[in-house]
């Protein structure tokens, strides 16, 4: 043959390999004693024309050599695909050694065939079955890819899936198989990219793996098992990661009101992935409606407020990003973002982040009255004089501009204050270029009402 499947099919050739399979079909059929081909071989040339034929109908360039007929010792028990780097793991099986390497750092330390558990988890090449798949290859004119970088994360194995529905499975059995089955699932969804993109091929399985949750949810007080809480909700928070889950996950039922229930009672490390959570999901603008419209600003806003170390930042972030919406900041308002916020920073407590909510926050009416109200401006000035962080300083400058042009009484305060340091000059030359707009605006207020004072 001039060309094998493989090369004609890149060559996008159908009528060569039309050619070519009535040979062998010919060959199959008629005469059984033909010297070219042997029967069995003549079969599996014919397998790959029709694969390669296959695979042109629907648009395709070329044949994956790994959908190519092969024997089946060559293939993969994990990917069913031809093996490129065969190796031998402890029990005596052979694996194509992306494939294994893959469930052994998803924390699997058992044979994918014969579940037996490891005695170490050292790979040792196997030549053997190596160098009979060059050999296969090398009659049929295929060529391995090198299998260094072979591995797609996103790839889910067959033995992925059928994993995957069995822990789904559990998630209807009793609470110590809920509990175990929840374990894996957050470990695995932590590890493997693929088994995050398995939950979002449908809502059922958000619905399935939250079936525990759901059916608790009006007896709180009979108590949902914390640990099996905290495992579903950073679940939650570990599929929401991947990018195409988002929308999926928001739409789903009751996976918003679950995470709120989490923000509310759930442990310490519950509620902060619970918040981490909602600010992952928030990367959605309608994620961001969906979540405002549920309720979830009051209790991330009593979850910073509450000081955890470990919830203060998520909470932080889920309420700067849902609050990129005007109807969110509004909620953050009324449920009492502002005096939370300015009672951390003038506590010294996360101080540049905050000030980036409450900068976003100073576009509402309201909220600014509520900083005038609660001291900002020394709060403001004091941050503006001593930090070293010029983001923090523009965010400092952005409000207090906002509040001189809301509230007039306040002039005084800042023009004590260029009086005694200088900060607003220093700023409107040393800033950065918002900081030096916003800063020059104060100024020419201060002298605009020096002005009129002095006329007067």
């Amino acid at each position: 043959m001039a060309k094998t499947a493989t090369t004609a099919a890149a060559d996008g050739d159908p009528a060569k390999l039309k050619r070519e399979l009535r040979v062998l079909v010919k060959a199959i059929l008629e005469d059984e004693d033909n010297k070219n081909y042997a029967i069995e071989d003549a079969i599996d040339r014919a397998k790959e024309l029709l694969s390669a034929l296959k695979d042109l109908k629907a648009g395709k360039r070329t044949t994956s050599f790994n959908s190519l007929s092969c024997p089946p010792q060559f293939r993969c028990p994990l990917s069913k695909r031809l093996m490129r780097d065969p190796v031998i793991i402890s029990t005596g099986q052979t694996y194509d050694k992306a494939y294994i390497q893959k469930w052994l750092k998803a924390g699997q330390r058992t044979c994918p065939l014969t579940q037996q558990v490891l005695s170490h988890t050292l790979l040792t090449p196997n030549y053997l079955i190596r160098d009979m798949i060059s050999q296969w290859c090398k009659t049929r004119g295929i060529e391995i890819p090198d299998p260094i970088g072979c591995l797609n994360e996103d790839e889910v194995t067959e033995v992925d899936r059928d994993h995957f529905f069995s822990l789904l499975n559990k998630m209807s059995k009793s609470v110590p198989e809920q509990k175990a089955a929840a374990k894996e699932v957050r470990l695995l969804t932590k590890r493997m990219p693929s088994f995050r993109a398995l939950f979002g091929e449908s809502s059922e399985f958000i619905t399935l793996l939250l079936k525990p949750l759901i059916e608790r949810r009006d007896s709180w007080s009979d108590g949902i098992d914390e640990n099996l809480q905290e495992d579903l909700i950073t679940i939650l928070l570990n599929i929401s990661i991947h990018d195409s889950n988002k929308k999926l996950v928001g739409e789903t039922p009751m996976v918003i009101p679950l995470i709120i229930d989490a923000l509310k009672c759930g442990t310490p490390e519950t509620r902060s992935n619970a918040a981490a959570a909602l600010f992952t999901l928030s990367a959605l603008d309608s994620n961001k409606v969906q979540i405002g419209k549920s309720g979830a600003l009051k209790p991330l806003i009593d979850l910073l407020d509450e000081g955890h170390p470990l919830a203060m930042k998520d909470a932080a972030s889920a309420i700067f990003n849902l609050c990129m919406i005007q109807d969110n900041k509004a909620r953050a308002v009324k449920e009492g973002a502002v005096g939370v916020i300015l009672k951390k920073i003038k506590n010294e407590v996360h101080v540049d982040e905050l000030l980036v909510i409450l900068a976003m926050l100073s576009t509402h009416q309201r909220a600014v009255e509520e900083m005038s109200e609660l001291g900002v401006v020394s709060c403001l000035l004091n941050i503006t004089r001593g930090s070293s962080c010029a983001r923090s300083k523009e965010n400092c400058i952005a409000i207090l501009y906002t509040v001189c042009i809301n509230d007039r009484t306040k002039l005084r305060e800042m023009r004590d204050e260029e009086c005694a340091y200088g900060t607003l000059s220093q700023l409107a030359q040393e800033g950065t270029s918002r900081a030096k707009r916003k800063a020059s605006g104060i100024l020419e207020r201060l002298n605009r009402a020096h002005n009129l004072t002095h006329t007067a």
